[in-house]
């Protein structure tokens, strides 16, 4: 069970009330998801503008993007009010935020709609071919990117909540009749605010099967008060904004990085090559949004590469706990371990096996993890640790003790055994693997500490560094991190397979 809030989340709160939550004096029954601010008063309430744990049981869920449950249901969702102005303030989007969340989600062939999406405002021209919206003037009210929004995300659902009244128009098409082939529809539900003195409707619920999950011809069965989509106009003139932006952006391709030479000079991958075979590996899953370790994003600090594989790539970590503290990630978009594909795996492997002889050269033991919560691209964390410092047992009882403390349950995972035989696709858990091939497992249902693996490693009993167990405390220059890179590249050299391919 769910509980997702639009429109003005904390109204009225005082601040005495929501220090009650934040210290734990009172809390929040069920898992509560809300949008951000929709006014300056109210950004002091959100610390990180893309998305955090405001308290237990209380998250933010980002100024923009797509949050998926373990079910597969797919909620996308645009915090805050527009703006025509750029750069926007802290509570606005503009047009840009609107054709970056649509475009990456549409990026994919198969892409039909998600299955709800959250806004504050009310899409402009909701009101249009549907049922009366009260005293609320559809036409003149609301907002003309989050129409174009709805029209092309088709979301199955539509919440908002700042015009403080309640509004259930008619289920609407996505699809034109005998043009286009049948598509599900769309109910928009506008929500008043809570305890407002008319009693009018501020609560809406309802069970939901995701999409992709449902039966087609149950899907896209229209009901008898269906009525024709309310924004077909402005549909068409999002399409032609967003055909004049596209031509400015770097298309969605593979790119390798040639690391020998001058950084930022990259050969697109273009299957054209003699001798080539042309059968091409089936392609990732891509991004529902930006990403900052997709190797072909622009968002991609390609200064801290240091080993480019065929499906995979080797880079330092952005305020590591030490200078060869490195991540394995892949090439393409995959969220975990548990969605690679097998020559992905069998390429983290050889980078795993890898790293290992490097620091077992070096006189280190290192210590992977993953934390497959609140993050969109898997990270494999590789962290060494000096032979001297303390021996594996002492590694895995302070993993096992801290999580005994914070309430944690660890388990170790059957020697034969990996996590996608552990772990359902799309289930957030945490993992780490020794350098015995020791296994410990974590299941996360509710709440998990973000820096946990870093906590451990960063404590007295490891590596002695508590006030390095939050990255962001980390900073270095860019050229230092250049310089750990070009340092860390060297090193890795004799043992990088992938300079022999």
């Amino acid at each position: 069970m769910l509980l997702l809030c639009v429109g003005d989340f904390f109204g009225s709160t005082s601040s005495t009330e929501w220090e009650e939550y934040k210290t734990g004096v009172k809390k929040a029954p069920i898992q509560t998801y809300v949008l951000g601010a929709n006014d300056q008063e109210a950004v002091k309430y959100f610390p990180d503008v893309d998305g955090c744990e405001l308290t237990e049981n209380i998250t933010y869920l980002g100024r923009k993007g797509v949050f998926t449950g373990a079910s597969g249901l797919q909620i996308a969702y645009l915090s805050g009010t527009e703006s025509l102005a750029e750069p926007a303030p802290p509570y606005s989007f503009t047009s840009k935020d609107v054709c970056s969340l649509k475009a990456t989600l549409q990026s994919t062939s198969h892409f039909k709609g998600v299955d709800i999406l959250l806004t504050s405002p009310w899409p402009k021209g909701v009101g249009n071919f549907g049922n009366a919206s009260g005293d609320v003037d559809t036409k003149k009210t609301g907002s003309t990117l989050i129409s174009h929004l709805a029209m092309d995300l088709k979301p199955r659902y539509h919440f908002a909540a700042l015009e403080k009244t309640h509004y259930e128009r008619l289920p609407y098409r996505n699809h034109i009749v005998l043009q286009q082939t049948a598509q599900h529809v769309t109910r928009f539900i506008a929500l008043a605010n809570v305890g407002n003195p008319e009693k009018k409707k501020y609560l809406y619920a309802f069970s939901i099967l995701p999409l992709n999950l449902m039966d087609v011809a149950e899907l896209v069965k229209q009901p008898p008060d269906v009525t024709e989509n309310p924004y077909r106009k402005s549909g068409k003139e999002a399409l032609s904004g967003r055909q004049g932006l596209a031509l400015q952006e770097e298309p969605a391709c593979q790119f390798f990085f040639d690391l020998s030479k001058k950084q930022g000079k990259k050969r697109q991958s273009t299957g054209g090559d003699k001798g080539v075979s042309p059968k091409q590996p089936r392609k990732p899953p891509q991004p529902l949004g930006p990403c900052w370790f997709c190797l072909a994003s622009p968002e991609v600090e390609k200064h801290l590469v240091v080993s480019i594989g065929t499906h995979c790539y080797l880079a330092l970590a952005k305020g590591g706990l030490c200078d060869d503290h490195v991540l394995i990630l892949p090439i393409g978009h995959y969220q975990s371990v548990v969605d690679l594909s097998k020559e992905v795996v069998e390429e983290v492997e050889k980078y795993k096996c890898a790293v290992r002889q490097l620091f077992k050269s070096k006189g280190k033991r290192c210590v992977l993890f993953e934390r497959n919560y609140k993050s969109h691209h898997l990270q494999l964390q590789v962290v060494p640790i000096p032979l001297g410092c303390c021996t594996t047992d002492d590694i895995k009882e302070a993993f096992i003790v801290q999580a005994q403390e914070q309430q944690i349950e660890l388990l170790e995972i059957p020697e034969h055994s990996d996590i996608q035989q552990i772990a359902q696709p799309g289930a957030p858990y945490f993992y780490v693997e020794l350098d015995t091939g020791e296994k410990l497992f974590h299941r996360i249902k509710k709440n998990f500490p973000l820096h946990f693996g870093r906590e451990v490693l960063a404590s007295e009993a490891i590596l002695n560094i508590p006030d390095k167990s939050d990255w962001r405390q980390c900073p270095r220059s860019r050229e230092e991190e250049e310089a750990l890179a070009r340092l860390f590249r060297k090193h890795f050299e004799p043992f990088d397979f992938a300079e022999d391919d």
